[in-house]
């Protein structure tokens, strides 16, 4: 029973998803549905977290929109993202990043290096 199980959730796994880890600069294209048309809408920010395995992987991504702190948890393997984008790698040593949510300004920066980004 466990073979039918996992070829189920091996079908429902996205082959695209590109390797970015807790850290990174992340920019997330969601297909969104407006009336009978849809477009991509971005939503950009460091990984704070990743969590799961398999089809109920999930990663949370923090930006700072007008002075207020906005996370979003999005499914890896989600049919709702078009595509993920990593702009640049940050070198971390935590697993998880929720001390950022209280930090501002300077000390909410990490070390980047910019990534070669296929788009």
């Amino acid at each position: 029973m466990s073979t039918i199980l996992q070829q189920i959730t091996a079908e429902s796994l996205n082959k695209d998803v590109p390797k970015f880890d807790i850290g990174d600069q992340v920019k997330v294209y969601v297909k969104i549905k407006e009336g009978d048309k849809t477009r991509d809408q971005a939503f950009g920010g460091i990984v704070i977290a990743r969590k799961g395995a398999g089809a109920n992987e999930t990663f949370t991504v923090r930006h700072v929109a007008y002075g207020v702190g906005v996370e979003k948890v999005f499914p890896v393997h989600s049919p709702y993202i078009s595509r993920i984008v990593v702009e640049a790698h940050s070198h971390v040593r935590r697993a998880k990043l929720y001390f950022l949510r209280d930090r501002k300004g300077k000390s909410a920066r990490l070390r980047t290096t910019v990534a070669t980004a296929k788009a």
